[in-house]
């Protein structure tokens, strides 16, 4: 093999080499995963068991209710959704769409959902109704992967407000 050939294949080697590093990861089963987890928990709010809702989330999570207030620890979270299963959201019914999932890095995912709540007997002060009977919200989940199992480490839910009437 001549030295010329020989760089040519060292530089091809490199190519396929460099090129499979960069390839982005399938991540088929991870969105499974996430899907599935956004499944048990929607199950798990339309039977309103604060308990499983918060089963996903991390120890140390941070969760941004709808009304901005800041809950730390899966515990509080379970505890501040538990007083809403037993008031309010007590015969509410939730209706999730993932609308996309991003991971930016290997063991990190971010899944934004789309929440349509109904059956509701009230709302936290300031929200309102996006439309007759129907809270819809926005839901931001940041996950990472931890002995191959995903925990929400971070979590933010926004209301949806209602399209303003026209003016006369």
């Amino acid at each position: 093999m001549t030295r010329s050939s020989s760089f040519a294949v060292v530089a091809a080697l490199s190519l396929v080499l460099v090129s499979t590093a960069c390839t982005p990861a399938d991540h088929a089963q991870d969105e499974q995963d996430l899907r599935q987890l956004v499944k048990a928990q929607t199950e798990a709010w339309n039977a309103h068991d604060a308990t499983a809702w918060t089963r996903d989330f991390a120890d140390d999570a941070d969760f941004i209710n709808i009304v901005g207030t800041v809950f730390q620890g899966r515990a509080e979270i379970e505890t501040r959704h538990a007083a809403i299963f037993a008031s309010i959201f007590k015969a509410s019914h939730a209706e999730v769409t993932v609308r996309k999932i991003r991971f930016p890095s290997e063991d990190t995912a971010v899944v934004d959902t789309t929440h349509e709540v109904t059956g509701h007997t009230g709302l936290p002060p300031g929200v309102q109704n996006t439309e007759e009977g129907l809270l819809r919200t926005q839901m931001r989940y940041v996950l990472k992967r931890t002995q191959k199992q995903w925990r929400i480490v971070a979590g933010q839910n926004t209301d949806v407000k209602p399209v303003p009437k026209p003016v006369p």
